[in-house]
């Protein structure tokens, strides 16, 4: 079996807990103490385009590629809102040289708030398998009947998919021990594991409101909410990074 290593971060828009708005802090803060924990093979922004003027970009995109090793999947039109949006509704997805993108898709999901889920399928070329693996990179709704819908458009998409492993990461607003009823198997037709911490608030993190999980029990370790003094004032959530292991089943 192979590993990936993910990362993902709700930046609040590059809004701090000082309430100033700054990007390149959020990029500093990143290059210094998320990547001093070893550089990930997905990273899954939220939050990270502006909401005012709408979706606008704000991060400085090369930057964030050039010291992570990875690449932003969202140079095609149709994998962005708009011309001037870095990612989907605020989520941005970047991966590792290592995978072969051969689908990708964007999903608006229901709401009050615009949420929205990136999905990605890649042939890992670590995997001596040739494995294949799809990555959903989202972020739900903090109401629970809303969450209940997102997971639900979700799951039939997910129908009409090839089978293959899949990796669900994001802000999931979830914060209840045994899931919630959005990522129960009835609503999100699998059932999705992983451990949990807890990530928000960033200066007192006291809910695990961000998740990295896979449809293979088991396979989500050494889950870690990544800290630090420049963190805990970037944004209103903490970094989580987990090991996640791929390939065939043993």
């Amino acid at each position: 079996m192979s590993a990936v290593t993910c990362l993902t971060w709700n930046i609040h828009r590059a809004r701090g807990a000082d309430g100033r708005v700054d990007p390149g802090r959020i990029a500093g803060v990143f290059e210094d103490e998320v990547l001093s924990h070893g550089r990930p093979d997905i990273l899954a922004l939220t939050e990270a385009d502006a909401e005012e003027p709408h979706s606008h970009g704000l991060l400085d995109l090369p930057r964030i590629e050039r010291a992570s090793g990875l690449v932003w999947i969202h140079g095609p039109d149709h994998l962005r809102w708009s011309a001037e949006s870095h990612g989907f509704l605020g989520t941005i997805l970047f991966l590792s040289h290592r995978f072969a993108l051969h689908h990708a898709d964007v999903i608006d999901l229901p709401g009050g708030c615009d949420r929205g889920a990136v999905v990605a399928e890649v042939e890992d070329s670590a995997d001596k398998g040739g494995g294949h693996l799809r990555i959903i990179a989202t972020h739900l709704s903090l109401i629970q009947p809303l969450r209940i819908v997102q997971m639900r458009i979700l799951a039939q998409y997910l129908r009409r998919r090839p089978v293959m492993q899949t990796i669900l990461m994001g802000d999931l607003n979830e914060w209840r021990p045994w899931g919630g009823m959005a990522l129960h198997p009835r609503i999100a037709r699998s059932a999705f594991h992983g451990p949990r911490t807890a990530t928000f608030p960033a200066r007192r993190p006291l809910l695990p409101l961000d998740r990295i999980l896979s449809d293979r029990k088991g396979s989500v370790t050494a889950l870690a909410a990544l800290s630090g003094p420049g963190l805990r004032i970037a944004s209103d959530h903490l970094p989580l990074r987990a090991e996640v292991a791929t390939g065939p089943r043993p």
